[in-house]
């Protein structure tokens, strides 16, 4: 029977032309996934306006302890990136986009994932953007099988991430990097 890994590496090579493939990317163990309070805090205090309103982002996802051993007991880890040309650094547009394609991306590996392994965990970037107006906190996630919780939201630290797993977390002048993990 095929690990999960050798199925995944399949469905990678899989992928349609027009989705962004993958920059960079690493196989490492859950272990050494670096989550931080500093990290968690960045949340709480609102940076990116999402704290208390969606099922993906804290409080709402769960405690950063609690998700950080439930996350580092998995057995694999897969860190992706995708890389994005902007046409400049304040290429506001440019950058929502580029996180667009990352979500088309995520999803078509979890669209086909699903189908061949068991139990995962997929952590993408930014903020869930499912629906128009989350349930939370009044009622249950619409679509829990498809929402994803930010990396950051559950308090793992990107850019010592990028440095564990030799992933660099700055492609250059003009760009926008995403990253997203996988635990098997």
């Amino acid at each position: 029977m095929a690990t999960a890994k050798e199925i995944f590496m399949e469905l990678l090579s899989a992928l349609p032309e027009d989705v962004p493939h993958i920059h960079e990317s690493a196989w490492i163990d859950p272990k050494t996934v670096p989550f931080s309070a500093d990290v968690r805090q960045m949340c709480a205090d609102n940076r990116c306006g999402k704290y208390g309103s969606c099922w993906t982002c804290p409080p709402g996802c769960g405690d950063w302890e609690m998700l950080r051993d439930k996350y580092q007991a998995y057995k694999e880890a897969f860190v992706f990136t995708t890389c994005h040309e902007l046409e400049d650094s304040f290429d506001f547009e440019g950058m929502q986009e580029a996180g667009a394609a990352h979500k088309r991306l995520d999803d078509l590996i979890a669209d086909k994932l699903g189908a061949f392994v068991g139990q995962y965990v997929h952590l993408g970037a930014g903020a869930c953007g499912i629906c128009a107006t989350c349930t939370y906190p009044d009622a249950p996630c619409r679509f829990p099988e498809k929402a994803r919780q930010s990396m950051e939201a559950c308090g793992i630290n990107v850019v010592n991430l990028s440095r564990e797993c030799g992933i660099k977390y700055i492609n250059g002048a003009d760009t926008v990097t995403y990253f997203s993990m996988l635990l098997f």
